[in-house]
């Protein structure tokens, strides 16, 4: 007789796997939005982290420094229009793009006590790329708040509260100890893959739970 599989074991044993995911995002960043919509059908049980680049991690070239007064790098952000059409997904540039988005990060830092960062995350993403809002605008946090089940008072409270910049500060400076290059991030066990194509990587290299429940 042929071997018995027990599918709610390997399905556990996923799981087990999957948990020791961590995803660390910056959502001001185009990349982050292409890696996450993958990674969240991919790992239901990963952490997800916010982190900011600080003087750590390497910057994309859409978010560092202008050259000039409202020059954009020309050269990157085709560059992620390429990505996302192998990607077949939809790219909307916001409408205050490129630029920091630090309201937008606090408030995921309190999804992520919650529990919620995952889901907030995605919802930001969506909004800052799909719909091309400006997620700094406390509407649009407002909405990304609703949609990860998120109280909206506490979750705006968080996005005005500096202090949480510590946290983002402190996400990035470890994922950097740790060997890490540029956000987003995925670490697993130890190893690390690091930018949208590293994430790719992992999203083929690592066990998965397809199956995704609440987010987290």
């Amino acid at each position: 007789m042929g071997e018995v599989i027990q599918f709610v074991r390997r399905r556990q044993g996923a799981r087990d796997r999957a948990a020791g995911v961590t995803f660390f995002f910056d959502l001001a960043c185009p990349y982050t939005y292409l890696a996450a919509e993958r990674l969240d059908r991919r790992f239901c049980d990963a952490r997800w982290r916010p982190a900011t680049s600080g003087r750590h991690l390497a910057v994309s070239p859409l978010l560092a420094e202008a050259p000039g007064a409202g020059e954009v790098d020309l050269h990157a952000l085709r560059a992620v229009e390429r990505r996302a059409r192998e990607l077949h997904m939809p790219l909307v540039w916001p409408e205050r793009f490129p630029a920091q988005v630090p309201h937008a990060m606090r408030a995921a830092t309190f999804a992520a006590e919650r529990g919620r960062a995952q889901a907030f995350a995605i919802a930001v993403g969506r909004l800052a790329f799909c719909g091309g809002f400006d997620v700094e605008d406390p509407r649009m946090l407002a909405e990304a708040a609703a949609a990860a089940g998120l109280d909206v008072d506490d979750t705006l409270d968080a996005a005005d509260d500096p202090r949480r910049d510590r946290e983002l500060e402190t996400a990035g400076r470890a994922l950097w100890v740790d060997g890490g290059t540029t956000l987003p991030a995925v670490r697993h066990d130890g190893g690390l893959f690091c930018g949208e194509h590293g994430v790719t990587a992992a999203i083929f290299a690592l066990p998965a739970v397809v199956t995704a429940g609440p987010g987290s």
